[in-house]
C-alpha cells in the first residue's frame, strides 16, 4: 500500500507565507509526476502546480510568481512554497502523485487527505 501525507496548512494573513509538504510512503518503487491541487468551498478542484521527476514545473496562472513547487526524489517528497498569499487562495490543498508500486509493478494515481489553507485577516 501507498500513502500520501500532507502537512503545513493553517491560517495566515494576506501577504503571508506558508509551506506545504507531502511525503509518500509504503510500497513506492518510483514516482513520476507530483503535484498540488486545491478545492475552495462550492468550487471544483483545480490544479495549482505540478512537477515531473526531472524537475519540469507547471503552474496555474493565478499562482505564477507567488508559489514554488519542489521535490526530493530520494525522500519521495513534494513541497509547495506559497508566498504573497491572498484570500482567494483559501482552499483545501491536496497532494497528488503518480506512483509505481514495487509490489504490483504498475502505476497508480494517489491523493493525500488534504490540508486546509485559510488566508484571512
Amino acid at each position: 500500500q501507498v500513502q500520501l501525507v500532507e502537512s503545513g496548512g493553517g491560517l495566515v494573513q494576506p501577504g503571508g507565507s506558508l509551506r506545504l509538504s507531502c511525503a509518500a510512503s509504503g510500497t513506492v518503487f518510483s514516482i513520476n509526476a507530483m503535484g498540488w491541487y486545491r478545492q475552495a468551498p462550492g468550487k471544483q478542484r483545480e490544479l495549482v502546480a505540478t512537477i515531473t521527476s526531472g524537475g519540469s514545473t507547471n503552474y496555474a496562472d493565478s499562482v505564477k510568481g507567488r508559489f514554488t513547487i519542489s521535490r526530493d526524489n530520494k525522500k519521495n517528497t513534494v513541497n509547495l512554497q506559497m508566498n504573497s498569499l491572498k484570500p482567494e487562495d483559501t482552499a483545501v490543498y491536496y497532494c497528488n502523485a503518480d506512483i509505481v508500486r514495487w509490489d504490483v509493478a504498475r502505476q497508480y494515481d494517489y491523493w493525500g487527505q488534504g490540508t486546509q489553507v485559510t488566508v484571512s485577516s
